[in-house]
């Protein structure tokens, strides 16, 4: 697996599981300005699961409780991912900070390439008013 991009912040959070029990599964987590990788058992060095953030839709669902901060993520083909994170960790906000870092800078580049795009468009026409064509 890749990591593409430097870490922004690295550590543990707990994935709820798809099995019939839900139970709890520590993962390491490790955060980057393009995705977030989950690794099972707190090691790097086994096979991981990457969440690119061209795949994530939002951080959703937040809820705090006396010791757990909950929260899910939500896939563009809007699968739901359930994750807990100790109350002061703010893991939640971290992930929701580097997605709206992620997607601010999509939107840019689509809206130049768009622009890009309108003014060669625009070339064209204009040649082709000179020449008659």
């Amino acid at each position: 697996m890749k990591m593409p991009g430097e870490v922004i912040r690295e550590g543990e959070l707990e994935k709820r599981s798809d099995s019939l029990f839900q139970f709890w599964k520590k993962k390491l987590v490790v955060l980057t300005k393009d995705s977030l990788s989950l690794f099972p058992d707190g090691h790097k060095r086994a096979r991981g699961k990457e969440l690119g953030f061209h795949s994530i839709l939002k951080v959703d669902c937040v809820e705090r409780t006396g010791k757990y901060i909950y929260f899910t993520i939500v896939t563009t083909d809007r699968k739901e991912i359930d994750f807990r994170c100790p109350d002061q960790s703010c893991w939640n906000a971290s992930i929701t900070m580097a997605l709206i870092d992620f997607q601010n800078k999509r939107a840019i580049q689509d809206f130049k390439s768009r622009q890009e795009l309108e003014q060669a468009a625009g070339s064209q026409e204009r040649r082709e008013l000179a020449t008659g064509c």
